[in-house]
């Protein structure tokens, strides 16, 4: 029998007198504790399970979720479903269990798309800036009094979590291409912010099926929805053509329909002037994130915002205050050291082209300071596949420090490990890296290199997040000892 609870039957969520007990396997991950923090408070009873605890699974405690540590059989016992992230295996003792119990086993994105079924769905998707458009566009609907629902793969500080349970019509989510998963979700209205080469095992190397697969997630929008497509990027640009929905172009490029101009960065902040086809007056906006690559994305979030309503005056206060997410360009204070002060800032880029932007930024609001990197490459697949473009972008740097791979369960692959793309960094001859085997190192690695005025990045997708997040307190200890 499904938990009694007025919000779950007042939004519609009312699936199910069956479904009751909710279990997520992999729990611990970006993408699945914001859903699970949604059924909370919805009404439904949610366990779920994570090789180990983080800052996700300790939030979801709080919340009421009942979570285990490893997989079991046993943790699957009293669900009526089990839910399953991108990377949990079919072997899995908990998905294995639920099969022989005929329990229902589903991908986080069906989850998602039961949500959004509810609601207006706007959808997000793009290999890189999701996350960030996704937290904007919320941001910019809240502040225009819509009151969103948001499931967003990063921490949104103002909101303090993941994901929201608003009482509005709106639903905004990532849409994700990591696995094709997003095929699952039919919303109302679809942000693509760019098409490139990542998670290309999914779709068998070819790139041709991948920009098909964006393509045919496009095509679930109704007669009625919207594309909201980044004209500045080539692969998106390309696409345009065979869009058979209404569309609407946003970017740099003079034939947008929602364009960016007279780009200024501060530091921090960045100011432009956003003009839109159809409308006479400009808008000045200042946004409280560094980078071109965020002006793109704010550029998004406000030809949605525009669609569903919300005022110019709405949208300047969102973003003028936009607090940003956590690991993504996260400025965590300068601290002092026996060579001097050095600014921390941690970043959850993982691809090339992801590095390259947050450099640009730094570049940009700081051009006078050496950038220092501690990067931590994230799966022996991607490292292998965008080899020469990690060695590219990382030899632009002042000085870099590179971990060992972050396997996130793969098996390592001979040429795709953190020494080898270390002496191809090196054999360029622009920088000479720091190889250092594990991330936990770095705090007694770091005080022998940095300087007086140095920019500290540490990037990376696995759990250099934590070693950076403790990274402040560790050097100013280590110092003082």
């Amino acid at each position: 029998m499904a938990p009694e609870n007025t919000t779950r039957v007042s939004v519609g969520v009312d699936w199910i007198r069956r479904i009751s007990n909710i279990h997520m396997v992999g729990i611990g991950g970006s993408g699945m504790g914001g859903i699970a923090e949604v059924l909370l408070n919805l009404g439904y009873t949610v366990s779920g399970s994570d090789l180990a605890e983080n800052a996700v699974t300790r939030h979801l405690a709080a919340q009421g979720a009942r979570i285990f540590q490893g997989h079991e059989a046993r943790n699957v016992s009293d669900s009526d479903v089990v839910v399953i992230s991108s990377a949990i295996k079919q072997d899995n003792p908990e998905v294995q269990a639920a099969r022989a119990a005929r329990i229902p086993v589903i991908p986080r994105a069906e989850m998602l798309a039961e949500l959004m079924r509810f609601r207006y769905g706007i959808a997000v998707a793009g290999t890189h800036g999701k996350t960030t458009t996704t937290s904007l566009i919320a941001s910019l609907l809240g502040e225009g009094g819509l009151d969103p629902t948001f499931v967003i793969g990063g921490r949104l500080n103002s909101a303090g979590s993941s994901a929201r349970l608003g009482a509005g019509r709106y639903l905004v989510a990532e849409a994700d291409e990591s696995d094709a998963s997003f095929l699952y979700l039919q919303p109302m209205l679809a942000v693509v912010t760019n098409i490139d080469a990542d998670h290309m095992e999914t779709y068998q190397g070819d790139f041709d099926q991948l920009r098909e697969t964006f393509l045919e997630f496009l095509h679930h929008l109704p007669f009625y929805g919207l594309a909201v497509m980044c004209i500045d990027d080539p692969e998106v640009n390309g696409i345009l053509p065979e869009i058979s929905k209404p569309l609407l172009t946003y970017g740099t490029d003079a034939r947008a329909d929602v364009r960016a101009i007279d780009i200024r960065q501060d530091g921090l902040r960045t100011r432009f002037t956003i003009h839109r086809a159809g409308r006479a007056e400009p808008l000045a906006v200042t946004l409280n994130l560094p980078g071109r690559h965020n002006v793109l994305n704010a550029t998004a979030a406000i030809a949605v915002a525009q669609e569903v309503g919300v005022s110019d005056a709405a949208i300047l206060r969102a973003l003028d205050a936009f607090q940003g997410i956590g690991r993504r360009f996260q400025l965590n204070g300068e601290i002092d050291l026996p060579s001097g002060r050095v600014m921390l800032v941690d970043d959850y880029g993982h691809h090339p082209r992801e590095i390259a932007a947050t450099l640009e930024a730094l570049r940009s609001g700081w051009p006078e300071r050496r950038v220092v990197v501690a990067f931590q490459p994230h799966r022996y697949t991607r490292t292998r596949a965008l080899f020469e473009d990690f060695a590219q972008v990382l030899s632009s740097v002042d000085v870099l420090l590179l971990t060992e791979v972050y396997a996130a369960g793969e098996a390592p692959l001979a040429g795709a490990d953190g020494r080898t793309l270390s002496r191809a960094i090196r054999a360029r001859g622009q920088v000479d890296p720091i190889f250092v085997e594990e991330v936990r190192q770095l705090p007694e690695v770091l005080p022998g290199v940095l300087e007086d005025g140095d920019i500290l990045l540490t990037l990376g997708a696995g759990d250099i997040g934590a070693v950076a997040a403790g990274l402040a307190a560790a050097l100013t200890q280590g110092a003082r000892s």
